[in-house]
């Protein structure tokens, strides 16, 4: 009978300067693996680091290095297929890359590509990002076995480039469906001195999460149905690109929000809006479901299909569309917080980890 199978699992992204939801979904899918000792073996690589990413990038386990860094690891990755994760993790069933940049390695390879935004806006990228991206893409085409996408819209676009669509293999992401306790979001309103009701924005600060076009939404929204105004709250780290978000009684940053108090943040939100132009997914649609915040979102985007019906939907290029999902959010208020956690209770990451075994089974020599 054959043994579990033993992957080499790609952490790199972890040491990223914004790890992201790439990294989040990496992490969550490991520690659900590593619950199936009798189906996976898994081996986390990177490259050479002298300390350990932060929190809450940490792997949960030992990870092999390298003998390279970023950027070099990734040129000879996508150049030389060299070095190999099997130098370092021992003999190898599979190969999982869980960023775009595909790993060096003789074995069947699996990539999972969340987006290819560099694609639709290759302005909101630097030069050298989106020559890395392509070259990439490019190597991918040639040597992975499989590509795990975690939206329609993905398998999509992976069609659009090029990609053979025989390898293509939905597996959306998942969440933890955990409702907060009312002391996280007693910890959360204490720490950020939250006002009773207030509209929440997530994510890395950067060019295509539309924080302008938000923010300008939330000035024309004059009152709730409650007669008073109601502040944005962004909380997340910047990122790249000028993203410039004008402060004021009206709109706080909170800057990055460590996982501790995240969870009461959602929780305690009155309304999610997350007008984001080009997403992969859209984890923060789904964790802010989770707990039961009214969520507004994007029309025609990856967003949409997380929402499964569950949310309202805004065109993310009209501002007053995006007002007025927000006003409607606020008068649906028990409607949108009760479509949401059911939503939310159908994608978990024990099935995300469960289709990806499935995945390393098909490649399996």
């Amino acid at each position: 009978m054959e043994g579990p199978i033993r992957v080499g699992y790609t952490v790199e992204q972890c040491w990223h300067d914004q790890p992201g939801g790439t990294a989040v979904a990496a992490l969550a899918v490991a520690s659900c693996l590593l619950e199936r000792p009798a189906d996976v073996d898994l081996r986390f690589v990177a490259g050479k680091h002298q300390l350990p990413p932060r929190r809450p990038y940490v792997p949960p386990g030992k990870v092999a290095m390298l003998p390279l860094a970023r950027p070099w690891l990734y040129e000879t990755w996508t150049r030389l297929n060299w070095p190999k994760v099997e130098s370092v993790t021992g003999q190898i069933d599979v190969a999982h890359a869980t960023g775009l940049v595909p790993c060096a390695t003789a074995a069947p390879l699996v990539v999972t590509v969340h987006d290819l935004a560099f694609r639709h806006t290759p302005d909101r990228f630097t030069r050298h990002g989106v020559r890395v991206m392509e070259r990439s893409l490019a190597a991918i085409a040639r040597r992975a076995d499989r590509v795990i996408c975690s939206s329609q819209s993905t398998v999509d676009d992976c069609e659009a480039a090029g990609l053979d669509p025989a390898a293509l293999r939905l597996v959306p992401l998942g969440v933890d469906p955990t409702s907060a306790t009312d002391a996280e979001i007693d910890a959360a309103r204490r720490e950020y001195d939250l006002p009773d009701r207030f509209v929440l924005f997530v994510g890395t600060l950067e060019p295509r999460k539309n924080l302008a076009r938000l923010v300008d939404a939330m000035r024309r929204i004059a009152v709730d149905s409650h007669g008073e105004r109601v502040p944005l709250i962004v909380a997340g780290p910047t990122g790249w690109g000028e993203v410039s978000v004008p402060t004021s009684a009206d709109v706080r940053l909170l800057g990055f929000v460590p996982d501790e108090l995240l969870r009461g943040l959602y929780a305690a939100a009155t309304v999610f809006a997350y007008p984001s132009e080009r997403e992969g997914f859209g984890l923060p649609v789904l964790e802010a479901m989770a707990q039961g915040a009214a969520v507004v979102t994007s029309r025609g985007t990856s967003t949409e299909e997380v929402a499964g019906g569950a949310a309202v939907l805004v065109d993310p290029l009209d501002t007053d569309d995006i007002a007025r999902g927000i006003d409607e959010a606020l008068r649906r208020l028990d409607e949108l917080r009760d479509a949401g956690r059911r939503r939310a209770q159908e994608l978990s990451w024990n099935s995300t980890a469960q289709q990806t075994i499935a995945v390393y089974r098909e490649v399996r020599r």
